[in-house]
């Protein structure tokens, strides 16, 4: 599935605000490959789920969230997901590329990503091979989605672009 007109019109207007701000507008609302759910729900792998994929102890269950809620608490988990990104990442990116680690990132966990293939490709100076070892990472609860296939290419068009017109 390609990225929607409207996602990547938001992603193009986005350049120059940041890596953070790409990433937030590529992962939440109503366009973002995380589709906004206001009302806490059990994912595929069985864990409690809220707005943007955001999961956790936090999450009160028969509540329905607001956008501005929904908004805060992807930008607050977007925070070590940049930390954990920015200091494993020894190369140089633009900031597709690296709004794209992030929302990977964001998906799998800072712990996936650092002990992935992924990271060492990109580190050692292969990101073409890097942005191609997203493709692997379509797995949940032991199954393949489709969903996470069409996340993965959306996140490697972003990092395979040298600028916005290549998203």
């Amino acid at each position: 599935m390609a990225m929607s007109a409207s996602l990547r019109n938001k992603l193009i207007a986005a350049a120059g605000g940041g890596s953070m701000l790409i990433a937030s507008l590529f992962i939440g609302g109503k366009d973002g490959v995380e589709g906004r759910v206001y009302e806490p729900y059990k994912d595929v792998a069985g864990v409690w789920t809220v707005c943007d994929g955001h999961t956790g102890n936090d999450i009160i269950k028969g509540k329905k969230y607001t956008d501005r809620e929904c908004d805060r608490l992807l930008w607050n988990d977007l925070q070590p997901v940049k930390k954990t990104v920015d200091s494993l990442v020894t190369v140089p990116l633009n900031e597709y590329q690296r709004a794209s680690l992030y929302s990977f990132t964001y998906n799998v966990g800072s712990g996936a990503f650092s002990k992935s293939s992924l990271l060492r490709k990109l580190n050692a100076g292969d990101q073409a091979g890097a942005c191609e070892e997203l493709r692997r990472w379509v797995y949940a609860g032991g199954m393949k989605w489709h969903g996470l296939m069409n996340r993965r290419e959306m996140e490697r068009s972003m990092c395979l672009a040298e600028g916005p017109n290549d998203i």
